[in-house]
Order: structure tokens, then sequence, then C-alpha cells
């Protein structure tokens, strides 16, 4: 005689979506892309268009020739390639560096780590503007003004992506794999290598997706260091674009548009590492 044997409950259960929960996520969609596709059709077009009583969502026929006028009133390549060089700089450096300093304070004993680490998260809640003067004083007796490197250098760790690594090591680089790695003669780095960067290589991609948009974004400092005319980067060319006593909306637009590519292409290159480390973290039981 069989015995029937109940199945077990399982520990989730699969939520099937809505309607209602379809029509939010489009409405979210929609508005996360309207503007830049607001911005596109302003570049399509003259500044006559935004005295259109009803605006109008078909592309005009003006943007090569908005996009040829942003080359013609700037140096728009040097900008961006620039802008590429310090971000791209910039968010290596900050996951290199930070993951290590975040392993280090995750899964190394050493003594005084949690107060050298209150001393690096305190460190953010300085505000920017405050060390402007001596920071800029720095970079005249280094005779870096007006080169890249007085942009990059200051920003080749933060705060943030030490606390942030420092969280996903804690949460996925398990002592027993550090023991484990040790036992077979692993040294520090080999063990951060070949074990710890594995693991959180998904939170790196997040936090150097996030960096690198910080760093592309930079203005404020950029514009005190660097030399507008000599070497701009993309955000400064941009407000060369949106400077003077009449505002040419196109013409900025257009060079918005140019800018947000490298952002929209490195999402992409990273967009599966990114997803990955954002939702292994919802997941987290």
């Amino acid at each position: 005689m069989a015995i029937a044997t109940a199945r077990r409950p399982s520990r989730f259960s699969v939520a099937h979506a809505g309607p209602f929960v379809y029509a939010l996520l489009v409405v979210v969609l929609l508005a996360s892309v309207f503007p830049l596709y607001y911005s596109f059709l302003i570049a399509s077009k003259d500044n006559s268009a935004l005295g259109d009583a009803v605006p109008s969502l078909v592309p005009g026929g003006n943007l090569f020739e908005n996009l040829g006028r942003v080359f013609d009133t700037v140096d728009f390549w040097l900008a961006m390639q620039n802008s590429l060089v310090v971000a791209g700089t910039v968010a290596i450096s900050n996951v290199v560096l930070g993951t290590l300093a975040g392993f280090a304070f995750a899964r190394l004993r050493f003594k005084g780590g949690n107060a050298l680490f209150l001393v690096v998260i305190g460190t953010s809640m300085v505000p920017t503007q405050l060390g402007v003067i001596p920071l800029y004083m720095l970079m005249s007796d280094l005779d870096w003004y007006g080169t890249l490197q007085a942009v990059i250098v200051p920003a080749l760790i933060g705060a943030f992506s030490v606390f942030w690594m420092r969280q996903a090591c804690e949460e996925s680089v398990p002592y027993e794999l550090i023991e484990a790695a040790r036992v077979d003669g692993c040294s520090v780095l080999r063990t951060f290598w070949h074990v710890a960067f594995p693991a959180v290589r998904p939170q790196a991609a997040v936090m150097g997706m996030f960096t690198f948009m910080t760093a592309w974004n930079d203005f404020f400092w950029p514009l005190i260091v660097l030399d507008p005319n000599d070497s701009p980067t993309v955000q400064v060319a941009l407000s060369t674009l949106a400077s003077g006593y009449y505002t040419d909306y196109s013409l900025m637009l257009s060079g918005a548009s140019l800018a947000v590519l490298p952002v929209v292409g490195i999402f992409i290159l990273l967009a599966r590492q990114i997803v990955g480390g954002i939702m292994q973290g919802a997941v987290k039981g």
C-alpha cells in the first residue's frame, strides 16, 4: 500500500504581478525615459519649437546641424576624451582600492581597525566646499593646475567606496573561506584575488558604475582647477554652451544628449553585473 507524503511548503512563495503592478512600472519607466527623450526632441529642432503651445513629440530635422554647432562652439571631442580618462581612472581606482580596503576592514583582524574605519567614514561628513581652498592651494604647489591629475588624484578613493565594499565583503565572503585559503598557504593578496574579489564582483560593478557617473557628472571641482579653454571636461563644456545672455537650448541639449551616451554605454556593458549586484542584496534571507 502506497503511503502518500505531503509536499513540504516552500520557504518562499512566488508572487505574481497583477495589472496594477505592470501599469505602475510602465508609468515609472515613462517618467524616467521622458526627460531624455524630450532633450533629444529639443536637440533635433530649433529654438522656435520651445514656443509652441502644444509641444510636438515628433523629432525634427535639425539634429545633425545642432550637433555640428556643438563641435564648432567648443572642443567637445577633447571634453569627452578628458571626461572618459577622468571617470574611467577614478572608477577603476575606487573599485580596486575600495575592495582592498573593504576586505581588510571586514575580514582582517588588526589593532585599531574599527577606529580607523570610523575615521574613514567621518571624512564623508566633511562638506566638499570646506576643502576646496586648501586642495586648490595644494594643486597649485604641485603645479597641477589645468591638468587632469588635479581632478583624478583627489578622487582615487572615497569613503563611500570603502563602506560599500566592506559591507559586500561581510555579506559575501565568510570567514571559513578565508581560513581555508590560509590553510592552503595563500597569502593575503592571493586570498583577496582568488577568494574575496570573485565573490564581490557584482557589488564592485555597481559601485564602479556609481563612481563613474559621479566623476562624469562632477562640475564644481573641474570648473575650479581646469582651464575651460585647454582641458575642459564634459560638464564644463556644457556650461560653456549654456553661457551668454541668450541660452540656445537646442545647442545646449544637443551637447547634453551626446554627454549621456558614454554613461548609457557603460551601463549596457556592465548591465549583467550591475543587476546581479543589486539583486544579490535583495534575495538575502
